[in-house]
């Protein structure tokens, strides 16, 4: 998939949607994917995390169903998928459409009109590179439903809709921070998100004024965690919460984590509790003015922990973090829910290219695929885009 501009995909949509139906659509929505700053596995922990919205997107256009039924087609897949918007349950709609069905179910149990649609979807999002590209489709559909059905509905609630969709209809057992950043997004800022009651907070993060840029790096590392692993990290936080006597993760201290009997939820346990702990450093110092190259070391540290208490990196992740600390980064981490996905790297923005090369020529190294480098921009959050 391309790394596009929205003005493409945009239009890309409502083209596709006129010359599909002979009509122009009645809208056209959009909803971005995320990159976390910081704060990896902490959302389902009731924890902190730092994501910001990204120019790449997800675009529905989107009109009254010509049929009975709705129909979902969309650039990157072949074939249409129908299903019905107002009977829809989960366990009917498999594949990447169950994210858009998923989307319509959940908007429906929250006791809004659904009616049947002809959806039309592009995304320049990277699909498992660990950017989101579900949760902006997700989010897509969500501000699509309510702008055709002309309720008032909030961020906030079309986040945690969105995020029903993922869970219940989809069954991936996420947290609620990509959603949420899709929909609260804004340039220049990150989303600083407590999970525990969904308060969000923006945090300047303007990298130019520094001669500085946020490079994303995607390992093209194979990736997937809609169960397996990142269930299983999940199980063990909660065991943890459990051994500890706490609600949540976030409520526990270092050092009744240390107590811990079993070595292996003990480690667990103590990356959430530390990497909430650098999130909330990140934005005290961004939010005082602090250059944002202090933050350097807090983005090593989070990859250490991923790496060795959390274990969820992979070698394609390791050797583009080493590569890009080596070649002048300021600080580079794994983002994501992790075994593969992307890197971010801090950069000055006359180190990018060299940066850049140095992962190119690591991964040339080992015979791997080469990866793919983009900037990181704060972007806005979803909205309709005509």
């Amino acid at each position: 998939m391309t790394h596009g501009t929205r003005h493409d995909t945009g239009i890309r949509a409502g083209t596709a949607f006129a010359a599909r139906h002979d009509r122009s659509p009645a809208g056209v929505w959009f909803a971005p994917g995320r990159v976390n700053l910081i704060g990896e596995h902490t959302d389902y922990n009731d924890g902190f995390v730092l994501p910001f919205a990204l120019p790449q997107r997800a675009v529905l256009a989107a009109g009254p169903a010509a049929g009975r039924r709705s129909t979902v087609r969309s650039t990157q897949e072949a074939e249409p998928v129908t299903f019905s918007a107002a009977t829809v349950v989960p366990g009917e709609v498999p594949g990447w459409a169950g994210y858009v069905a998923g989307t319509c179910w959940a908007f429906r149990e929250a006791g809004y009109p659904v009616p049947e649609l002809d959806l039309e979807l592009d995304s320049d999002v990277p699909v498992g590179a660990g950017l989101s590209s579900s949760a902006a489709v997700e989010s897509a559909v969500g501000v699509a439903l309510a702008g055709l059905a002309g309720v008032e509905v909030g961020p906030t609630e079309l986040a945690r809709i969105a995020r029903r969709a993922e869970n219940e209809f989809v069954g991936a057992p996420t947290g609620g921070m990509d959603q949420m950043a899709a929909m609260h997004g804004r340039a220049g800022r990150l989303v600083f998100l407590d999970t525990r009651d969904d308060t969000v907070e923006l945090v300047p993060f303007d990298l130019p004024a520094h001669d500085l840029e946020l490079l994303v790096i995607d390992s093209r590392a194979p990736h997937a965690h809609a169960g397996g692993e990142y269930g299983q990290r999940r199980r063990d936080c909660e065991e943890a919460a459990a051994a500890l006597g706490v609600p949540a993760l976030r409520d526990a201290l270092l050092d009744d984590v240390e107590r811990l009997a079993d070595d292996r939820v003990r480690r667990r346990a103590r990356h959430v509790v530390t990497e909430n702990d650098r999130v909330r450093e990140v934005v005290r110092l961004l939010g005082v003015g602090t250059d944002p190259r202090e933050i350097g070391p807090l983005l090593d540290a989070s990859h250490t922990s991923m790496r060795d208490d959390f274990e969820i990196t992979v070698p394609h992740i390791d050797v583009a973090v080493e590569a890009a600390r080596a070649a002048g980064a300021y600080g580079a981490r794994m983002t994501g829910g992790g075994f593969g996905g992307c890197v971010i790297a801090l950069c000055g923005a006359r180190d990018v290219a060299a940066v850049t090369e140095a992962v190119e020529a690591a991964y040339a190294g080992r015979g791997w695929t080469a990866p793919v480098a983009f900037p990181g921009t704060p972007s806005a959050g979803a909205a309709r885009l005509g």
